[in-house]
């Protein structure tokens, strides 16, 4: 769980939104280039065409300029604590200032490298800017820190979908969230993208079974 941001109960949803109805559209092959920024799901590639990579949208949250230029200088005095690092990582992420959200991520994982929460969260940067292969390599890394992260699983097969083509990843890795705690939100997400991912693609998908 993120801490000190508006988006700290929902970082998968962030990057999974509730548009799962719209991989069919991808899958078939309407390759859209608009992107809402709370469901890049409905892109069917990772780039944000709508907009340059690390700009914020309409939907993103006000930057409070007052609260950076204080948690910069806690950052300055306290320079082993990571926290003040993740609560300025977090107020970019929510202004979808991901460029600047990606620096102090990667300055809070240099304190606290076995947090699977600010190391997901730099991967889901990292897909929003653009950078499939390295949110890949994050998700991974986060995964060695706790294999049964359910939020790191869900951003894994949203990767693997949209960000790869990778349709039989990404079943395998919402198959691991279902399995793990179905009656979760990451386990309905989960469910509802294996679904659609049954309808849209039998042929990949439809003789699996959630957790199977």
């Amino acid at each position: 769980m993120r801490r000190g941001s508006m988006k700290s109960e929902s970082i998968a949803f962030g990057i999974a939104g509730v548009a799962f109805g719209l991989i069919a559209g991808w899958i078939i092959g309407t390759q859209q280039s608009a992107r809402t920024p709370a469901a890049p799901a409905q892109a069917a590639a990772p780039a944000p065409a709508s907009s340059a990579p690390g700009a914020a949208s309409p939907r993103a949250a006000v930057l409070d300029d007052a609260k950076v230029t204080a948690l910069k200088s806690v950052a300055e005095r306290q320079p082993a604590k990571a926290q003040p690092r993740i609560d300025l990582a977090n107020l970019y992420f929510d202004a979808e200032r991901y460029d600047d959200a990606i620096k102090w991520y990667q300055d809070a994982l240099k304190l606290a490298p076995n947090d699977v929460n600010v190391s997901t969260d730099l991967a889901v940067c990292y897909y929003y800017t653009n950078k499939a292969d390295q949110a890949l390599q994050q998700l991974n890394r986060s995964l060695e820190i706790n294999p049964k992260h359910a939020k790191t699983l869900l951003n894994l097969g949203i990767v693997r979908a949209f960000g790869k083509q990778d349709l039989d990843g990404a079943t395998k890795a919402w198959q691991q969230v279902v399995a793990l705690d179905p009656d979760s939100p990451e386990g309905q997400a989960a469910k509802r993208a294996l679904d659609t991912l049954r309808s849209a693609h039998p042929a990949v998908a439809g003789e699996q079974k959630p957790g199977g």
